[in-house]
């Protein structure tokens, strides 16, 4: 593995993820709000150059993605994606000409600094390049019914906090199965080429869940605040890839006393994304406008 080459293309892809984000916000901000849906909006979007190019930087950032997995433990490579909401904030800050406060920086630097910390400590190594069928089957079926109980205790519940929470972290769990497939897929390309690619059931696979986040990430904003659905999302996605990777790839972590900076470093991660969702910035970026 190259974990240089894994780290640069994870930064690359969450810098281009909240570079999509900035921009297709900001595109839909030009476009009439409507209660309803309404076909017509993305023949509008289309007609701007702005949406575009952030449709250009989801497709840049998928691609830096499977490259990162490519060269990186899924362990290493996914963790990184917290960095995309600090992105967002740093580029949307600059576009929509909406400084970031003192606590915003500040919950920003706990993010970065824990987010090291843990990696540090952990220490992601080794693994597999193709995991086998059968472990395939069970982390599906695990990762299957923890979403369905989870969706399921959040329809149960009253739109708020807990019910979005709930959503959130069932989007992570997606998000974090799409990446492990996702690089089962980028090794069938390396290995057997994009024929193989193409009719690889991990392809389908990635592509199928990936929809499945994004559907469960919209419920998760429409269901209650972003205090509760974000943190379940950024701390879910990378605790669920960190167990994917040991579990499915037979990736290695550091054990003994160096759970103590890892533990510190989540926490630090946990303070950071309580307090960056506070910030108005956020909500203008990320959570869905209110029909007017």
């Amino acid at each position: 593995m190259h974990t240089t080459l894994a780290v640069l293309f994870a930064l690359l892809a969450a810098i281009s993820n909240a570079l999509a984000t900035v921009l297709q916000r900001y595109a839909a901000r030009t476009v009439p709000l409507s209660a309803g849906l309404r076909l017509a909006l993305i023949g509008e979007l289309l007609r701007k150059p702005v949406w575009l190019a952030g449709f250009g930087a989801v497709i840049a950032a998928a691609a830096c993605q499977a490259l990162a997995l490519l060269n990186g433990a899924l362990s290493l490579v996914q963790p990184l994606f917290v960095l995309e909401l600090p992105f967002a904030l740093f580029i949307g800050g600059m576009v929509l000409r909406r400084p970031l406060p003192p606590r915003g920086w500040a919950a920003v630097a706990a993010l970065v600094v824990g987010l090291g910390l843990g990696l540090w400590a952990a220490a992601p190594s080794g693994g597999v390049d193709r995991p086998s069928i059968g472990v395939w089957v069970l982390a599906l079926i695990s990762c299957a019914a923890a979403v369905l109980a989870l969706v399921g205790t959040a329809v149960r519940r009253p739109a708020g906090r807990a019910r979005a929470a709930c959503f959130g972290l069932s989007a992570a769990i997606c998000y974090a199965l799409t990446a492990g497939l996702m690089k089962d897929a980028t090794q069938v390309w390396a290995t057997d080429g994009a024929a193989a690619f193409f009719t690889a059931w991990q392809t389908y696979g990635f592509a199928a869940v990936g929809v499945a986040a994004v559907f469960l990430l919209e419920n998760a904003m429409q269901s209650g605040p972003l205090v509760a659905s974000q943190p379940a999302l950024t701390l879910g996605d990378a605790t669920v890839s960190l167990a994917l990777g040991v579990a499915v790839f037979e990736e290695r972590l550091r054990g003994g006393w160096w759970v103590l900076p890892m533990l510190l470093g989540a926490s630090l991660v946990v303070a950071g994304a309580f307090v960056v969702v506070r910030v108005p910035l956020v909500r203008t970026l990320v959570a869905p406008d209110a029909p007017r």
